[in-house]
């Protein structure tokens, strides 16, 4: 199911305790511009955007399930001159890219803490503010991308990560880590070649079930390296599929709920059809619609 409009409005509109999982990419600070009105990402310094989007995910506690998780992707910026997003020379882009995306504004007012070039902080502002708002931050998961953006930097590395927060409403929530799994590589001796005792032996009943030996797997690391998604359509900001995927597989069972409030192209619940989830979606542009519907086929949009 779709729902387009605000996020603030529309989340009124999903069924209390109905969700398993919320799988999310909000809008950045500072970094593009979907021409619409009152979207996020516009705020003049980034306390307000933070402050929205807790102010959202508060409201998004009505419609999660009691052991169920968020699983919530978001990436820093520059401070600057171009209305948060710091270019300057330090960043090579053009339309195939996100230029017509980019944000063209009066530059922020000045900062109290803030400076030109400044990394802004804003994942783990909003991980804190969050976490003081009643969730639970459980883990920091670093997506690492080994085809980054180019940058024209001289005087810092090249960004290549960004942070997917793994966050619930109670102490014990629901996670399938036997789902996620990753093969067992054990760099400078020999355990994946040997049974061990002091191994992960809870994998024991999910690899007789796979009729896989023990030995092969190990639980999933907290660095996953997954490739950026390209997209040849309007929406520039795509997921890459194996992300909601590992979230949707740890984080709910088939036949379970799945949302994604910041909806874009369709990428999360592309995935959670495909894992036999049901999903709901909200998304603030009418136009980004025909994306989603082209990659789930559901008929159920209006």
């Amino acid at each position: 199911m779709l729902l387009i409009g605000d996020c603030f409005k529309k989340i009124d509109e999903i069924k209390e305790k109905s969700v398993q999982a919320i799988v999310t990419s909000p809008p950045y600070w500072g970094l593009r511009d979907y021409k619409m009105d009152g979207q996020l990402g516009e705020e003049l310094v980034p306390e307000d955007f933070v402050l929205r989007l807790t102010a959202f995910f508060h409201k998004c506690k009505r419609v999660l399930r009691d052991d169920g998780t968020l699983w919530l992707n978001i990436g820093d910026t520059y401070f600057g001159a171009k209305g948060g997003h710091w270019e300057g020379g330090n960043s090579i882009t053009n339309n195939a890219t996100g230029d017509n995306y980019r944000m063209h504004r009066k530059a922020p007012p000045k900062h109290s803490r803030l400076k030109t070039k400044d990394l802004t902080g804003v994942p783990w502002m909003l991980a804190f503010s969050l976490q003081k708002d009643g969730w639970y931050l459980r883990q920091d998961i670093i997506w690492h991308k080994p085809n980054p953006m180019p940058e024209a930097v001289k005087d810092r590395c090249v960004k290549s990560h960004e942070y997917i927060f793994l966050m619930s409403l109670k102490p014990r929530y629901y996670f399938d880590h036997e789902a996620i799994q990753e093969p067992a590589v054990y760099a400078g001796d020999n355990r994946a070649s040997r049974h061990d005792s002091r191994r992960d032996e809870p994998l024991a009943s999910n690899m007789a079930a796979t009729s896989q030996p023990t030995k092969d797997f190990r639980n999933k690391r907290d660095v996953w390296s997954i490739n950026t998604a390209q997209s040849g359509e309007a929406h520039f900001a795509v997921f890459p599929e194996k992300i909601p995927e590992l979230c949707i597989k740890a984080g709910t069972k088939e036949g379970d709920v799945v949302l994604d409030p910041f909806m874009g192209s369709g990428t999360t619940a592309n995935v959670a059809k495909r894992l036999g989830r049901e999903w709901i979606g909200i998304e603030l542009n009418e136009d980004y619609a025909n994306l989603i519907n082209n990659k789930t086929a559901q008929e159920e949009l209006f």
